[in-house]
């Protein structure tokens, strides 16, 4: 063999063995591969009977039902507010509104006055993730800041990477509703006559199919199902038919409830076909986001999160839902105006279950350190505590006790008040004229009698609990109402 054959058989058996070598050895994988993604799905003025799981039985959910199935289902979880802003602040602070006086949506009545904009000094856990290498995506209804705040408090201000359609507007409340062109920052105008809700879940769905290099987190913040109410034709159809067929009515759509003296009218019977058609349309574009996290392979390896801002549109602006057997709804300290679906589902680490802790919109941020491998930050999320041992079944009781400040008159004719959750029991202190109402919330979910008479101690002992509260975190109060 001639020199040249020889040097030209050494180089092609040593490039055999390089690259046999190579092929045998295992990827490397990096501690940022291993991290999960996460799909945080926050749908607004959603109430908790208003899904499939929960009871519902005039909308329709598949999907959302689905990913009850799959993950942990909770009964008794709280949002922090019963209005958007300030409950949309404390997911991402992991703080009680009240601890940081964004206590009211914002544009809302100022008495007392609150914060406008979500202060950049607040580290929100979307900056935790970016900093530790995730890609965060917003999509949807922002609300945490004013008008004179655009830009300056938006959320690629607050550790996301992509922003599409997050601005200072609370509703899509244009000539259009849902519909393009919507005329907003962030976000191009579709077709004309494009839906707002598929619009975003496909954007969702887009950028969950591309390449990353790194875990991401989509944070989809829809702004249905909240006023004002529109929805696809061929949506409202299909359930202005199934209210024939089941026969409902108007007799018996609404009925009565009592508070601080006042006689008010709530929705008793979900048959709102156009609420139902925004409800089938989100729960759709649940559908569409989670079918791309499955097709791009990468389901074993994605969280899932479902929750709410706040409860059920049940007494004003239309009435659209009902939030029975739980008393009120959006607006109010009743658990109508509070108490929120909640779905976690965390492939290969908490099996699908039923939990009945009491977990609160504080609680996320935690969480989501925790399953990302983070250390937890106790000194920002003060009010949070994750959720990780209740879904790994490692105990069943998360919080002893759980606080609410609302001092504000509400749209949906709720009065000022603050509530404390104590094991089973439930103090509401009226602020405009000092009301106290106590529940047995175990016996009584509907909060029908109240205990404040029958149980006078009891009483007394948690309202003690909210004043030391109040004061730890120099909590607001309307004119006129003192805390002592």
């Amino acid at each position: 063999m001639s020199r040249q054959r020889f040097a030209i058989a050494n180089i092609a058996v040593c490039f055999l063995i390089l690259t046999s070598s190579a092929m045998a050895q295992p990827k490397q994988t990096t501690e940022s591969d291993q991290r999960p993604n996460f799909v945080f799905f926050l749908v607004d003025d959603l109430g908790w009977m208003d899904i499939g799981a929960n009871g519902s039985s005039f909308y329709e959910t598949p999907n959302i039902d689905q990913l009850a199935k799959d993950g942990v289902r909770f009964t008794q979880a709280y949002a922090g507010s019963p209005v958007c802003s300030p409950t949309r602040a404390s997911i991402l602070t992991g703080k009680n509104p009240a601890r940081i006086n964004l206590t009211q949506w914002i544009g809302g009545p100022g008495n007392p006055d609150y914060e406008r904009n979500l202060p950049l000094e607040e580290v929100l856990f979307p900056e935790l993730l970016q900093e530790a290498g995730y890609r965060n995506i917003f999509l949807g209804k922002w609300h945490l800041n004013n008008r004179q705040g655009e830009g300056k408090f938006w959320p690629e201000k607050h550790g996301f990477d992509i922003n599409v359609a997050g601005h200072f507007r609370g509703g899509l409340y244009l000539k259009n509703k849902y519909f393009s062109p919507w005329d907003i920052p962030n976000i191009e105008n579709g077709p004309t006559g494009e839906y707002i809700t598929d619009r975003l879940a496909n954007e969702a769905a887009r950028f969950i199919d591309q390449d990353h290099d790194s875990p991401f987190l989509v944070y989809f913040s829809f702004y249905t199902v909240h006023a004002p109410f529109s929805a696809p034709e061929a949506l409202v159809r299909k359930y202005e038919d199934k209210r024939v067929a089941l026969g409902l009515n108007d007799e018996d759509r609404f009925g009565q409830m009592t508070s601080s003296g006042k006689t008010l009218k709530y929705r008793d019977k979900q048959d709102h076909a156009t609420y139902a058609a925004m409800v089938d349309s989100m729960d759709q574009a649940v559908g569409r986001v989670l079918a791309s996290v499955k097709a791009k392979g990468i389901e074993d390896n994605t969280v899932v999160i479902f929750f709410s801002d706040n409860g059920g549109l049940s007494t004003s602006e239309g009435t659209p839902t009902a939030n029975t057997p739980l008393k009120a709804g959006k607006g109010w300290l009743y658990e109508g105006g509070i108490r929120e679906p909640a779905i976690i589902k965390w492939p290969g680490d908490a099996r699908p279950a039923v939990s009945d802790a009491v977990i609160t919109s504080m609680d996320f941020y935690p969480t989501i350190l925790e399953m990302a491998g983070l250390p937890l930050r106790p000194d920002l999320h003060k009010d949070g505590k994750s959720l990780v041992p209740i879904l790994k079944n490692q105990t069943q009781t998360l919080h002893d006790v759980t606080y609410f400040h609302y001092p504000h008159r509400s749209n949906q004719k709720g009065s000022p008040s603050s509530a404390i959750r104590k094991g089973d029991h439930k103090l509401i202190v009226f602020f405009n004229d000092g009301r106290r109402e106590l529940y047995n919330l175990k016996q009584d979910i509907g909060e029908k009698e109240n205990l404040a008479s029958k149980m006078p101690a009891l009483a007394d002992s948690l309202h003690g609990d909210l004043k030391t509260w109040w004061k730890e975190v120099d909590a607001r109060f309307p004119e006129g109402f003192t805390a002592d």
